[in-house]
């Protein structure tokens, strides 16, 4: 049996390992100065942060529509037995419910909602995707991704909230106050929503490198099988402090680093990181 991955381009895994594993990824929409792009195609997150270090107005996302995911659903379904389709958790977009929708015109498309965001989404994406080379049959995926979900743990570290102050996502004062406090937040997914969980005090380095202290450091729950490391990092010296300290712990067989794409950089703006990883 032939089974195909699909899912939406907040997965945020590099494009190099999607192409090797056959996954196919539907973009989301950015528009940008009265202009509507696709997320990973026709804009990076530099083009979004040049546009608003400029002075341009923060980006905004749109969900994937209806006749796009039946678009992408209608030569797959002929040319595979089945395709399962891992969509951004739907508390935090209309993806799932649009996806949904096509998938109906279709008897072999299924449609898994991740419960997350980012490279959070991405776990789900690889685990499908390690299930269906393993020759697991659709259902067995299925069951597999609803045990699966509660697992990932998904969070980062912001390091300013402007982005989130510009898309009305915060308050001017809270953000200010946090900027003149050199606080940083802690952000994790929690029952399909972002909560924050801690706030960083001190330089941006500082607070990567409490924060992976903070996500690791004595736990004995953690399935140390895969991380994703991912960011939207432009300052020096943050991508690699996290890569060396997930390096230094040395239980994870596999460490994938990611940059995080337009939508999310949508929302949380440059020097934003995170640490991916399932509970057992």
């Amino acid at each position: 049996m032939t089974i195909k991955i699909t899912t939406d381009s907040t997965c945020d895994l590099p494009a190099a390992l999607l192409e090797q594993r056959n996954i196919t990824v539907a973009p989301l929409g950015v528009a940008k100065g009265g202009k509507l792009y696709h997320d990973g195609v026709d804009i990076s997150i530099w083009d979004i942060a040049a546009h608003v270090d400029g002075g341009g107005e923060i980006t905004t996302t749109s969900a994937v529509n209806i006749a796009d995911y039946e678009t992408l659903f209608a030569p797959l379904s002929e040319r595979y037995d089945a395709v399962i389709h891992i969509n951004l958790g739907s508390g935090f977009s209309s993806c799932h419910q649009n996806a949904r929708a096509a998938a109906q015109e279709f008897g072999n498309v299924y449609v898994v909602d991740s419960g997350n965001l980012s490279s959070g989404h991405g776990l789900v994406v690889l685990a499908a995707s390690d299930a269906a080379a393993a020759g697991k049959s659709p259902a067995e995926i299925l069951t597999l991704l609803e045990k699966l979900i509660p697992r990932v743990e998904a969070s980062f570290v912001m390091d300013r909230l402007e982005y989130m102050k510009k898309g009305g996502r915060c308050s001017a004062v809270l953000a200010l106050g946090a900027n003149l406090l050199r606080l940083h937040p802690g952000i994790q997914v929690i029952d399909g929503k972002m909560s924050v969980v801690k706030k960083y005090r001190g330089t941006m380095e500082k607070a990567i490198a409490d924060y992976i202290h903070d996500r690791l450091d004595g736990r004995t729950d953690i399935d140390t099988s895969r991380a994703v490391l991912v960011d939207c990092c432009r300052a020096p010296g943050l991508v690699e402090t996290a890569r060396d300290l997930l390096r230094a712990d040395g239980r994870f067989g596999e460490i994938i680093e990611a940059k995080a794409g337009c939508t999310i950089f949508s929302h949380c703006g440059p020097d934003t990181l995170g640490i991916m990883f399932l509970r057992r």
